[in-house]
């Protein structure tokens, strides 16, 4: 039951392609479902209203439901063909209305009347072909009214009745009712992938917090997501970083994490020898290649430091509430030579300057797949990975959540897989792989956002900062007194951790990031009917949330759900502020009406990772 959403994080409208990262800013944010005093009632009856609602109906789970927009592109399918049948394939182009005139709109007359003008047509313009489409609609329960406005653009205002009725029929099935429907069943979202022996830092937030909401809003929509993490745990690196151990452990099988401590200190330390010591270098050359050589000593040292990394990760993406299953740069490594050789039988692969490369129209450079050296790179990883997800993983939709500075490597790895047939030559159609490109993390400088004395700010010293500023603002407003030790800890991970997430995803991920603390978290059944406007206007958002992920998930755009929940707790604002529940005649609709928009909430909140606080 919920009484009122707190949430001060606007999305952003700028098109500046700075946004700041200030820990001040941070406490706009507050995740909360907070309820007024009448909660326990509230709480009480809505759930009571909402069992006695289900007992008397018959569930409709198996008849699942299409969301609006589709519905009414349906009903304009079978207009369109009535109004222009000589014109074949004509997609209904039905969008939401923001105008006074409807709630949707269909667009369709002007680009019909620039393919019939000319021929024998009864018609004289858009407007005419407009109100001929608005004729041939098929009667509907859905539609109250229509008009026709400007050059034929269709509106249509929803039924109040068949509004109250979806609402309350997702009541009694669950909000999993409203889920889209997508034309793909399993995808690959490769997200967050750091460096093994180098610590999360601030610009892996970006990543992992975009990649787990794209992987909820897919799975939300009934697609089976494998979450990959693609952790780059091969290389020349590892030959320094086994070595330094050697030397620096003569019981170097026993150095767990405790003894190596900072895993980011070492690896500096063994590079800072590996650039000044010939002799420590050319070792760790020759260790390279007794590791990729499957030398057990060389293996072991390498799992041993890789698992030491690997706890260091799942401590932030536990925090953060992230699951992924790791399958990095090793585990494609074996993959590598088949591939090549299928790449090179399809006459992709050319020698040049002594490395193999795949040349591609459109890019002045070309795809090293094979170095002059002979060793392998992150083309050659990439492309192995690509074959592993089609072939054994069966994957139709591939995503990589990296920064925008990958996406020319990406689009080039993309190419040279269409043209070995791999991937859909038609964007549209599947298999297909998409990149998520995002822009950087900056500081109020507009630079890189790093630490006083230039290091790149660690991801889990971020996420300390976050919770230890919610948690002081709590104590200062005397939560401190009222909650036990447990709650104030649990509601200040939940606003701090929450905050750091919707700062990021509110915004466009192509726009840079400017992190700022101080913005984030600063504070300031019976059946359902909808005769007052802000009764309606809350509805007819309610029912959108279906086409809302579904935008989201189509154009990878998380923002695009910030935005929804945000005017979400606007308009039940405004709602609750207008219309009087407990008390009121209307008090078991507007009941029922409070219950969806928490259960909407939830939903929004859980596609976007937040965990939701019940009261502050």
């Amino acid at each position: 039951m919920l009484g009122c959403l707190t949430l001060f994080v606007a999305p952003s409208s700028s098109s500046s392609p700075f946004v700041s990262f200030n820990f001040n800013r941070l406490s706009h944010f507050r995740p909360s479902i907070s309820l007024p005093s009448t909660t326990d009632l509230l709480r009480t009856t809505s759930r009571r209203l909402i069992l006695a609602t289900k007992k008397r109906s018959v569930s409709t789970m198996a008849n699942e439901e299409e969301n609006v927009k589709r519905k009414l592109a349906k009903l304009f399918e079978v207009a369109l063909k009535v109004t222009v049948p000589s014109v074949v394939d004509v997609e209904p182009l039905v969008a939401a209305c923001t105008g006074k005139f409807g709630d949707y709109q269909c667009n369709n007359a002007m680009g019909l009347w620039s393919k019939i003008k000319g021929k024998e047509t009864e018609f004289k313009g858009p407007p005419a072909v407009g109100q001929a489409i608005m004729r041939n609609l098929p009667q509907s329960d859905i539609i109250e009214s229509c008009s026709v406005a400007g050059p034929g653009f269709v509106n249509v205002k929803l039924s109040r009745n068949w509004m109250a009725q979806s609402i309350q029929r997702m009541l009694i099935d669950g909000i999993d009712a409203w889920a889209p429907r997508l034309p793909v069943r399993r995808a690959v979202v490769d997200f967050s992938s750091p460096n093994i022996a180098k610590e999360m830092h601030v610009g892996h937030l970006r990543s992992t917090i975009i990649g787990d909401t794209i992987a909820r809003m897919l799975e939300f929509s009934r697609v089976e997501v494998l979450r990959r993490n693609h952790v780059g745990d091969w290389g020349t690196q590892f030959g320094m970083l086994i070595e330094f151990l050697f030397e620096k452990f003569s019981n170097w099988e026993d150095a767990n994490e405790a003894a190596i401590g900072d895993l980011q200190e070492f690896y500096k330390e063994s590079k800072k020898r590996f650039d000044s010591d010939p002799d420590f270098k050319e070792r760790a050359q020759k260790a390279v290649v007794r590791l990729q050589g499957g030398e057990q000593k060389y293996r072991k040292a390498w799992t041993q430091i890789c698992e030491i990394s690997r706890n260091e990760f799942n401590r932030v993406y536990q925090r953060l509430g992230v699951q992924l299953e790791e399958k990095g740069e090793s585990f494609y490594n074996p993959y590598i030579p088949a591939v090549l050789e299928e790449l090179t039988s399809k006459n992709l692969v050319e020698d040049s300057q002594g490395a193999r490369v795949i040349f591609l129209e459109g890019f002045n450079i070309p795809l090293i797949v094979v170095k002059s050296d002979g060793g392998y790179n992150y083309a050659s990883t990439d492309l192995a990975a690509i074959w592993y997800r089609l072939n054994e993983e069966k994957a139709e939709w591939m995503i990589y959540v990296t920064d925008v500075g990958q996406q020319q490597h990406f689009d080039m790895v993309f190419k040279a897989a269409k043209r070995a047939g791999w991937l859909s030559t038609d964007d549209n159609a599947y298999p297909k792989a998409s990149h998520v490109g995002f822009g950087l993390v900056l500081g109020d400088d507009k630079k890189r956002f790093r630490t006083r004395s230039s290091e790149v700010v660690r991801l889990a010293d971020l996420l300390d900062e976050a919770k230890s500023r919610c948690k002081t603002t709590l104590i200062e407003r005397g939560k401190g007194d009222e909650w036990t030790e447990e709650e104030l800890e649990q509601t200040a991970e939940a606003i701090g951790y929450g905050a750091v997430k919707y700062a990021d995803l509110k915004s466009n991920r192509l726009t840079n990031y400017t992190f700022s603390f101080d913005q984030m978290l600063n504070d300031k059944m019976g059946a359902i009917v909808l005769d007052h406007a802000d009764e309606r206007a809350l509805g007819l958002h309610l029912l959108q949330f279906s086409e809302v992920v579904e935008e989201a998930c189509t154009n990878l755009l998380p923002n695009v759900l910030c935005e929804y929940l945000y005017n979400l707790s606007e308009f039940f604002t405004t709602f609750y502020s207008n219309c009087q529940v407990v008390g009121s005649a209307e008090e078991t609709s507007r009941l029922l009406l409070c219950e969806a928009t928490a259960t909407v909430m939830r939903k929004c909140f859980y596609l976007l990772g937040i965990v939701p606080v019940y009261k502050i």
